[in-house]
């Protein structure tokens, strides 16, 4: 299937590694010109290795998504570089480490902070700045990564980020579908990154199992792996393509199959 995405151009945030680094492999293949933004030094130096590797236009520019007038700068180079900006995928958030729980009367203020701060408040930042130009150019595509903790209790800091991203990116959808911009958030589950393997591989040696038996324990999904960060990156490559006219405001779940939920 023709994604009909050649020539398009987007922006990703959080796009130095991990499901961010994924996406822009998937839409450089497809013909789309992306930049990279990450809050480190480091970002120029991926983008620079991702264009030598594909032999796609790929870029970075720093953007710290606590700071507005950091975004907007970002999101203007981009503008200035590639011509305009069609799709924006978030991507960007505080680390979260697998099995991380935090009891909800122990939580603390700091904690909620940031991750309301970077992922939720993050996410619209980008989302105001680069909704524009989609606005101008009469077409866009916006897709938050967000997570399964949104469907489970266990964490009030990971349910509180991640239902907020959904709620945000239906107000957003509802805004600018007048617009020809359709705005979508995509759930992972855990997901194999650089990260998350060398914890399965250290998990996996410390129990005596094959890095294969110990993914498929930590997934805790119907698929019984571990979905690929390339695999959740061809769910996002559809959305941000005008074949996914049809989706606007939803939440995609991208785990592998949720045991026992039903989601309706």
């Amino acid at each position: 299937m023709d994604l009909q995405l050649t020539g398009k151009r987007a922006l990703i945030s959080g796009g130095g590694k991990g499901i961010g680094l994924a996406v822009a492999r998937a839409l450089v293949a497809e013909g789309v010109a992306v930049a990279l933004s990450a809050r480190g030094e480091g970002v120029t130096e991926v983008a620079a290795a991702l264009a030598a590797e594909t032999g796609g236009r790929v870029i970075g520019v720093r953007a710290d998504t606590h700071d507005d007038a950091s975004v907007r700068a970002a999101v203007a180079e981009v503008v200035a570089q590639l011509g305009g900006v069609d799709i924006l995928v978030n991507t960007a958030a505080a680390p979260w480490k697998p099995g991380q729980r935090t009891s909800t009367i122990e939580v603390t203020d700091e904690q909620m902070r940031e991750h309301f701060e970077v992922k939720a408040l993050g996410y619209l930042r980008m989302a105001r700045a680069a909704a524009p130009h989609m606005i101008d150019a009469g077409w866009g595509r916006i897709i938050n990564v967000s997570g399964l903790g949104a469907r489970h209790a266990g964490s009030a800091v990971q349910t509180v980020r991640n239902v907020a991203v959904s709620a945000i990116t239906k107000n957003l959808a509802d805004d600018l579908g007048q617009h020809g911009i359709n705005v979508t958030v995509v759930h992972p589950g855990m997901t194999r990154t650089d990260a998350v393997a060398d914890l399965v591989a250290e998990r996996a040696r410390a129990e005596g199992l094959s890095d294969d038996e110990m993914g498929a324990r930590m997934a805790h999904n119907s698929i019984h792996r571990l979905v690929d960060a390339s695999e959740v990156a061809d769910v996002i490559a559809f959305l941000a393509s005008p074949r996914s006219i049809a989706i606007t405001g939803d939440a995609i779940a991208a785990g592998g199959g949720d045991p026992g939920v039903v989601a309706y």
